[in-house]
């Protein structure tokens, strides 16, 4: 398997593995297919149909993949800067928010709900989701986390805090008490695709950014203008 290097660290090739086949669990995908190059995902959403996941991208494979997968709702995942990326990609893709695959090993850990919080576990094939609510019954927190099978990688995903309930350690509470579910499973690791904004809640809970997670979507082949058009714009 191949490794890509961002800033002296190698993203390894077996830690991006383990996040397609967790995050597939998590979101009720279809299995992962092995590609020459890397893995294929079909997702099935209106705007997510297929996801091509390129752990050692290179020029000739993103303009390649760029040039003949053209159908709109198709992305590729792959773990260069974006700045890197941008000169290669053919027109009709665009780029979605910067992201960062991280790890972390996981440890039992004391997971206390803020005074006039409460907290719901539950679990479902394979998924264990984590709730938090004021003590009316509003939204504040949640999350979730993938184990493919015991004693696998886990996948952390959809970590998400209401604005009007953040800087109240809600995100640390909603990370520790998916840790110990995942402790408890039997896995001893943790990666997951942390945003920009979420890095620094995860760095400060022990994670290791491993390098850049760069999306683009295929928003559909550039329309070619008729000859009235092209008139009516010149």
């Amino acid at each position: 398997m191949f490794s890509t290097y961002y800033g002296g660290i190698r993203v390894d090739a077996e830690l991006v593995r383990s996040w397609v086949e967790g995050w597939v669990v998590s979101r009720g995908a279809a299995p992962p297919v092995a590609e020459a190059w890397g893995l294929t995902v079909v997702v099935g959403l209106t705007g997510q149909v297929t996801r091509h996941v390129l752990p050692d991208a290179n020029e000739s494979l993103v303009r390649k993949l760029t040039e003949t997968a053209t159908a709109p709702g198709t992305w590729l995942k792959l773990f260069l800067p974006p700045q890197t990326v941008a000169p290669w990609v053919a027109p009709g893709w665009r780029f979605d928010d910067d992201g960062f695959l991280m790890s972390a090993p996981l440890h039992p850990t004391a997971a206390e709900a803020p005074e006039g919080y409460q907290v719901r576990t539950w679990a479902r094939g394979g998924v264990t989701r984590v709730l938090v609510l004021t003590e009316d019954g509003e939204f504040a927190a949640r999350g979730q986390v993938a184990v493919p099978s015991p004693g696998r990688t886990a996948v952390v995903d959809q970590v998400e805090t209401s604005p009007a309930h953040r800087r109240r350690g809600l995100g640390g509470l909603v990370m520790r008490t998916l840790e110990n579910a995942t402790v408890a499973a039997g896995s001893s690791t943790a990666v997951l695709a942390a945003t920009t904004e979420g890095q620094a809640l995860y760095e400060s809970l022990g994670w290791r950014t491993h390098g850049p997670l760069t999306s683009l979507v295929c928003d559909g082949p550039p329309q070619t203008l008729t000859t009235f058009e092209r008139r009516c714009v010149g």
